[in-house]
C-alpha cells in the first residue's frame, strides 16, 4: 500500500511538472513571425559573407537586407520566412558562418495598452486651462504641485511620489523609452529630450504615429509644475525617444535589439519597455545583457493576458518584470503574474486609468489627456523611480533593482505572485537609494506606516498572519495529547506527519518565490490536507470536500492495516479538526457556503467528526506503536 501511494504521488507530480514545463517551452516558440534573423559572425571575411548573401538570395529567391543601418557592424540580415526554412537554413552550408538562425518575432503593444478614450479622459481635456491663462491663475496643491489635473492622477499618490520629490527629481539621467516614439505634445514641451532614432523608418525623427509611446513617456517625466495638464514622475530627467512599433504597434525582435544596443551606446541610464508577446530571441538576451553590461536598468511590462507567466522581454533575465495594479490596490484583472515578475506599480482598470497626455491621431496629431490601462501604463512607474533613484548617485543596475524590491510594500500571502517583491513605494526607493539604508526617522515612519506602531500591521496581516497556523499546529498536538491520556500510544514520525500536513502543512513554504520556477509546488508544500482543494487556484475558501471528514475516511481506509502509515491517517485526522476548527474562527469561507454562520457550522461539524474519528480508531488499537 505504501509503494502504490508513494507511485501514485510521483505520478501526479511529474504531470504538474510536465504541464508547467510544456507551457513555459511553449511561450518560448509561441511568438508570431513573418522574417528570419541570419547574425552572421563578424570574423568572416566581407567576400565570404557577401558571397554567402548572394548564395540565399538565389537559393530560397528573397532579397537580404541589413535590418537598419546600425545592423552592419553586427552583420545582423533579416530575410522573409517561415519555420520551414529555418530548418533548412539551419542544416545549410550558410550555418556554419553564422552566430545562430532564428525567427525575427513580432512584439507589440499589450492590447489593453490600445488607446481608450474613456469619462475622466474627457473630463480631463475639459478642465485643461486654456492657452492664454497666467500660471498665477492656477492653485497650486499643498505641496506646491499646480499641474491643473494632478489631482486626478490618484497612480502617483499611490506610489507616494511626493515623498520622493523632496529628495529629487531625476535631473541629470536620461530614460530610453522603447516603443512608438514620442511627439512633443503641449505638456512634453519643457521635458528634456535626447537624440532618438526611428528604426521602422530608419530615420531620427521618432515622433509617434500611435499614441502608445508619448503617454508612456509621459508617466516617466512629463512636465511637472508647468501650471497645464497632468504630472510626471521623474520630470527633471530626459528622454531619448526610440521607436520600434509602428502606427499598429507591432515591431521585430531585430528592431527593438538595436534600439536597446542604441540606447546602451548613448548613455541613457533607464530603459523602459512597454511592449511584449512570445517567442525568445538569442538577438534579445545578447542586446539586454550587452545593455547591462554598461550599467542599464531595464524595466519591460509584464504582459496583459492575465496569464501564470511574464511575456517577453519581460521573461529574460536582466529585465525587471512589472506587473499592474488597479486604482483599488489589487492585482489589475488583466495583468500576468507569477514566473518572471519582480515588481507590482499602478497600470489601472476600468474604475480608474492612469491619466496622461499624448497625440489624439484622430485630429491630425493634436494633444489629448487620456486614460489608459495595461502594464503598459505600470512599466513607466517603475522607470520613473528607477531614474529618481539613479539621480541619487546609485550607479550600478543591480543596486537599484535591490532599492526598488526591498522598498516595495510587501503584500502578505501572495502564493501566485501577483506582485513580485510587493507594490511600488517611490518615497522608500529613492530613501534607501539616496541614504544606503533607512534612517533613524525613516525607520520611524516605516514603524508608524507599515510596522509594528500601526494596528493593520496586527490585525490584517504581518505577524498575525502565522498565528491561525501555530494555532492549528499546537491545537493538533493538544488533541493528540488528550488522546493519548485515555488511550495510551507511543509518538512517532508518522503520528507528527499527519499532525503537521492536516493542520498547517509547511506553511513558510507559500510565500518562496524563485525566478522562472512555478510557484505551485511551494503553495502545495505549503498548505494543509484541507486546503489543497483550492491551493493551485491560489483562493481563500475551503472547498468543502477536502475541509471535511471524507479524507480522513479515504484515508483511514487506505492506511489502518499499515503498521506506520495507519498513525499518519490519525494524525492528519487530528491535524484536520485543529485546521477546521481555528478556520471557523480565524477565516470560516467555503465555497458555496460563504463565510457567516452556515460555514463555521460546517467547519466545526467536520472538525468534531475528524477528532470523534481519530479516537475510535485509536482506541480500537490493541497494541501500541
Amino acid at each position: 500500500m505504501k509503494k502504490l501511494i508513494l507511485f501514485c504521488l510521483f505520478v501526479i507530480g511529474l504531470s504538474f511538472a510536465l504541464l508547467t514545463f510544456m507551457n513555459v517551452k511553449g511561450l518560448a516558440t509561441r511568438g508570431e513571425f513573418e522574417t528570419i534573423v541570419l547574425d552572421f559572425r563578424e570574423d568572416i571575411p566581407f567576400e565570404k559573407l557577401q558571397q554567402d548573401l548572394q548564395t540565399i538570395a538565389q537559393k530560397y529567391d528573397v532579397n537580404p537586407q541589413l535590418d537598419n543601418i546600425f545592423s552592419q557592424k553586427d552583420n545582423v540580415y533579416i530575410i522573409k520566412g517561415d519555420k520551414q526554412r529555418i530548418k533548412e537554413l539551419r542544416k545549410s552550408e550558410f550555418a556554419r558562418d553564422t552566430e545562430f538562425i532564428e525567427p525575427n518575432y513580432i512584439y507589440k503593444i499589450p492590447e489593453r495598452g490600445n488607446p481608450e478614450e474613456d469619462k475622466i479622459a474627457r473630463e480631463a481635456e475639459y478642465l485643461l486651462p486654456s492657452d492664454n491663462i497666467l500660471e498665477e491663475e492656477v492653485k497650486p496643491n499643498l505641496k506646491g504641485v499646480n499641474d491643473p489635473l494632478y489631482s486626478k492622477q490618484w497612480n502617483l499618490h499611490n506610489i507616494h511620489i511626493e515623498g520622493a520629490w523632496d529628495k529629487t527629481k531625476g535631473k541629470g539621467v536620461t530614460v530610453a523609452v522603447i516603443d512608438t516614439g514620442i511627439t512633443k505634445v503641449r505638456d512634453l514641451v519643457e521635458t528634456k529630450f535626447v537624440k532618438g532614432y526611428d528604426f521602422v523608418n530608419d530615420r531620427e525623427n521618432a515622433s509617434d504615429d500611435n499614441g502608445h509611446g508619448t503617454h508612456v513617456a509621459g508617466t516617466i517625466a512629463q512636465a511637472t509644475n508647468n501650471s497645464w495638464g497632468v504630472a510626471g514622475i521623474a520630470y527633471e530627467a530626459s528622454l531619448m525617444p526610440l521607436k520600434v512599433l509602428s502606427s499598429y504597434g507591432g515591431g521585430t525582435v531585430a528592431d527593438i535589439a538595436e534600439a536597446i544596443k542604441f540606447a546602451a551606446d548613448n548613455k541613457a541610464d533607464v530603459i523602459n519597455m512597454s511592449l511584449g508577446g512570445g517567442g525568445e530571441s538569442q538577438l534579445m538576451k545578447d542586446a539586454i545583457n550587452y545593455a547591462h553590461s554598461k550599467g542599464v536598468v531595464i524595466i519591460a511590462a509584464a504582459g496583459n493576458e492575465n496569464q501564470n507567466s511574464a511575456s517577453y522581454p519581460a521573461r529574460y533575465p536582466n529585465v525587471f518584470a512589472v506587473s499592474a495594479l488597479g486604482s483599488d490596490g489589487e492585482k489589475a484583472p488583466y495583468s500576468n503574474y507569477g514566473a518572471g515578475v519582480d515588481i507590482s506599480a499602478p497600470g489601472g482598470s476600468d474604475a480608474g486609468k492612469i491619466l496622461q497626455a499624448t497625440v489624439d491621431m484622430d485630429s491630425k496629431g493634436e494633444e489629448v489627456f487620456l486614460g489608459l490601462q495595461g502594464t503598459s501604463m505600470a512599466a513607466p512607474h517603475v522607470a520613473g523611480v528607477a531614474a529618481l533613484i539613479k539621480a541619487t548617485g546609485v550607479e550600478q543596475p543591480d543596486e537599484i533593482l535591490k532599492a526598488l524590491t526591498e522598498s516595495a510594500r510587501v503584500i502578505q500571502d501572495d502564493g501566485l505572485n501577483y506582485y513580485g517583491a510587493g507594490q511600488l513605494n517611490a518615497q522608500a526607493a529613492v530613501t534607501l537609494g539616496a541614504q544606503g539604508r533607512i534612517s533613524f526617522q525613516d525607520f520611524f515612519r516605516w514603524l508608524r506606516d507599515s510596522g509594528y506602531f500601526n494596528p493593520g500591521f496586527w490585525i490584517d496581516g504581518g505577524v498575525v498572519a502565522l498565528l491561525p497556523k501555530i494555532l492549528m499546529v499546537v491545537g493538533s498536538y493538544l488533541l493528540a495529547w488528550f488522546l493519548r491520556v485515555y488511550f495510551p500510544f507511543t509518538w512517532s514520525w508518522s503520528l507528527a506527519s499527519g499532525l503537521v500536513a492536516g493542520s498547517s502543512g509547511l506553511f513558510f513554504l507559500k510565500g518562496f518565490y524563485i525566478f522562472d520556477l512555478p510557484q505551485w509546488p511551494f503553495r502545495l508544500l505549503g498548505s494543509s490536507i484541507s486546503e489543497l482543494g483550492n491551493t493551485l487556484q491560489g483562493t481563500n475558501p475551503f472547498n468543502p470536500l477536502f475541509a471535511s471528514v471524507l479524507v480522513p475516511i479515504v484515508l483511514m481506509a487506505l492506511l489502518l492495516g499499515h503498521k506506520q502509515w495507519k498513525w499518519f491517517a490519525i494524525g492528519s485526522s487530528l491535524g484536520i479538526a485543529a485546521c477546521l476548527a481555528v478556520s471557523s474562527v480565524t477565516d470560516p469561507a467555503v465555497w458555496g457556503l460563504g463565510n457567516d454562520i452556515l460555514a463555521r457550522g460546517f467547519l466545526v461539524t467536520n472538525a468534531l467528526l475528524c477528532f470523534f474519528l481519530a479516537r475510535f480508531a485509536v482506541k480500537n488499537e490493541e497494541q501500541p506503536v
